[in-house]
């Protein structure tokens, strides 16, 4: 069957293609389960794509190594065995059988490639999948072909990823655990400058973090391999779906071998990292801290077993190397607060000299939470030795919908310019906006580091029209205001008369 234009190229509309053919596909599933299901079928249909363009080259080649394993895992494809793949979900997508195949095929491919072991979803067998429309959306999935904005893997992988927005959206509340917004991860990116060396995320959730980490090489015209890509995610269903988030971008990762706590279950323990990036879970309240009292990564201070803000914070700074960076994202509060010996941590950082910026973002930036945040900017090795940036950016970012914000590249740029005009000594300061502050200057403020305290307020803009001028013409808006409204309640009365409703 030919595909329609619309379906097999990489135009920016695709991605809402399938996310609104998928979400008929839903039925009374639940988002949270449910995502498992598309995601799934969208990696299926990756790595089914990545085998048939190697299998196509050997059977050009015409030495007979089509089917030869090796073949594949070297270039690390993965390997699909014949009854798994697409083709054969394709030639059955309008079968009852349709959710069985692909749940043999998720199987299949799982034996072939201990990678994926356990990984899979295998629920599209259930009754509740309309299999009509499990049918439709695979053969959306089919009509993915090469073009020329991209190849396959770039479309199913930005639908990979946009579909993930989509559900935290659906998700709410319950959504931070396995999504941070793009726009504050490309903030953290652009900032952080991650060209190459050994990235870690102890806490990844979908895996955002190293997705946008690994563009910024690319479009900086580096190599995804000039990062090594390590991470930890508790949760098991979010750190499958952070396995197959890197594996269709084609990002080799060490997760570790299983979900695990990061505080008690370190999957890296001896490891120390170029970056580190990472958005913890705000205000962490029952993380088991009063079990780890003489841990050695409380270099600065034991944090209180009610709250983990600063817990993640050491365990981020001990695995950093001698000329580490890192960026997270942590509720506004720690920038301030002195309960439970937070005050006397942040201190000890800040006399330590590994502060380089704080900025402060805009509210509603999350799909799960209202609650405004900040991005800490820690270094080991600050080109502005003694001196912090704060950035105020909360009056930034554009309302894409009701309630939800979102920082735009151009504020992401703004921001990032002024760290790299701080790192090279050529920051000047504006008011309301930034400010390089020195550390004693800090200490003058007890510490505390929220950076209206030290950017200030905009200058208004100079008004240099006259009083009496500015008044004669608000006046005669007013009036011509007046006059527009009297004429439409006028006509209001007479098209009501005119219905038999006067009043």
């Amino acid at each position: 069957m030919m595909a329609k234009k619309a379906d097999n190229t990489a135009n920016i509309g695709f991605e809402e293609q399938i996310w609104k053919a998928a979400d008929k596909l839903r039925g009374n599933i639940d988002a949270s389960e449910y995502k498992n299901v598309v995601l799934g079928l969208i990696f299926l249909k990756y790595i089914s794509d990545k085998f048939d363009q190697r299998y196509q080259q050997l059977l050009d080649e015409g030495e007979g190594f089509e089917e030869d394993r090796d073949e594949y895992t070297c270039d690390n494809i993965f390997f699909v065995p014949e009854s798994a793949r697409w083709k054969m979900i394709a030639s059955a997508a309008h079968t009852p059988e349709n959710g069985k195949v692909i749940d043999g095929a998720m199987r299949e491919i799982e034996s072939e490639n201990s990678k994926l072991k356990g990984i899979l979803p295998k629920n599209f067998a259930r009754q509740e999948l309309d299999k009509r429309r499990l049918g439709e959306v695979i053969d959306l999935f089919t009509n993915v072909r090469m073009a020329e904005k991209g190849d396959t893997r770039d479309i199913l992988g930005r639908t990979y990823e946009y579909c993930l927005s989509k559900f935290a959206e659906a998700e709410g509340k319950n959504a931070g655990e396995f999504y941070t917004p793009a726009c504050i991860v490309k903030t953290l990116v652009e900032v952080i400058q991650p060209y190459h060396g050994r990235v870690y995320d102890p806490c990844c959730g979908s895996g955002g973090m190293f997705v946008q980490s690994a563009d910024f090489v690319t479009h900086h015209q580096g190599k995804i391999d000039d990062l090594s890509i390590f991470g930890q995610e508790s949760n098991p269903t979010t750190w499958k779906m952070a396995t197959m988030n890197l594996a269709i971008r084609g990002i080799d990762a060490d997760l570790g071998k299983f979900n695990a706590d990061t505080f008690f279950d370190d999957c890296h323990k001896d490891k120390r990292f170029d970056f580190v990036m990472a958005n913890p879970p705000f205000n962490l309240s029952d993380w088991g801290g009063d079990k780890l009292k003489e841990d050695p990564r409380w270099e600065y201070g034991i944090p209180p077993e009610g709250n983990a803000n600063f817990a993640w914070m050491q365990h981020m700074i001990h695995h950093l190397n001698s000329t580490g960076r890192m960026g997270m994202v942590l509720a506004n509060g720690s920038l301030s607060s002195q309960s439970s010996g937070e005050g006397e941590i942040r201190r000890k950082i800040i006399e330590a000299d590994l502060i380089e910026g704080i900025i402060a973002m805009p509210g509603q930036l999350f799909y799960s939470t209202g609650i405004p945040v900040s991005l800490w900017i820690v270094s080991k090795r600050k080109e502005q030795p003694g001196k912090t940036l704060f950035v105020d950016a909360r009056e930034m970012g554009t309302m894409v919908t009701r309630k939800l914000r979102e920082f735009t590249a151009d504020d992401i740029g703004k921001v990032a310019n002024a760290f790299d005009k701080f790192r090279e000594g050529t920051l000047e300061d504006e008011k309301g906006f930034c400010a390089a502050v020195a550390t004693e200057d800090i200490a003058n403020q007890d510490y505390i580091l929220t950076p209206g305290r030290y950017v200030g307020i905009a200058d208004a803009e100079e008004d240099d029209e006259p009083f009496e001028e500015k008044m004669e013409r608000l006046t005669g808006e007013i009036a011509k205001c007046f006059e527009e409204s009297n004429r439409l309640q006028e006509q209001i009365k007479r098209n009501m008369e005119a219905i038999g409703f006067g009043f």
